[in-house]
């Protein structure tokens, strides 16, 4: 896909609908004292396979991102481990594990709001487009919601930095 053609939002929603719903379990992330990261993953035909939130300090497990937990549900949810058609939209530019189990599960479309300079490996530090050893490249669409989204992570971290 051309990385410069925005791609079609499932039907139902606009990427700004689809992100509040990512947006929402982010805010029960922070809730929880967990990392304030949310996703949906929705089917091409608009159905919601599966919501998540960082959980991987709840569940003492660090490959419990929200991404990955949405793509566990999913392919639960449809007795499938590829998860064709699908679009996940997150908080947060997903990681480099996460990215991985994206591409494995032939996701076809991500779309993220915050930028991650620390560890985001979609186009922060890495372009997944351009590792020629990759089988799969879904579609990235990002910046959406990324004020909204950017300021809760950072209100987060700030309130847990704060002197006793």
């Amino acid at each position: 896909m051309d990385r410069a053609a925005q791609p079609e939002c499932p039907p139902g929603y606009t990427w700004r609908t689809l992100m509040a719903l990512a947006y929402d379990e982010a805010c029960a992330a922070a809730r929880e004292d967990e990392t304030p990261v949310g996703a949906v993953l929705v089917a091409a035909d608009g159905t919601v396979l599966a919501r998540a939130h960082n959980r991987n300090i709840s569940l003492n497990d660090p490959t419990a991102h929200a991404e990955v937990l949405c793509l566990r549900e999913a392919g639960q949810k449809l007795g499938n481990h590829r998860l064709t058609g699908s679009v996940l939209a997150v908080t947060l530019e997903p990681c480099l594990m996460c990215v991985g189990a994206l591409v494995h599960a032939r996701v076809a479309g991500i779309v993220f709001a915050a930028l991650d300079p620390k560890a985001g490996a979609l186009v922060s530090n890495l372009d997944v487009h351009t590792l020629p050893f990759l089988n799969h490249r879904p579609w990235i669409l990002q910046g959406v919601l990324a004020e909204d989204c950017g300021a809760l992570i950072k209100r987060f971290f700030l309130a847990r930095r704060k002197p006793v």
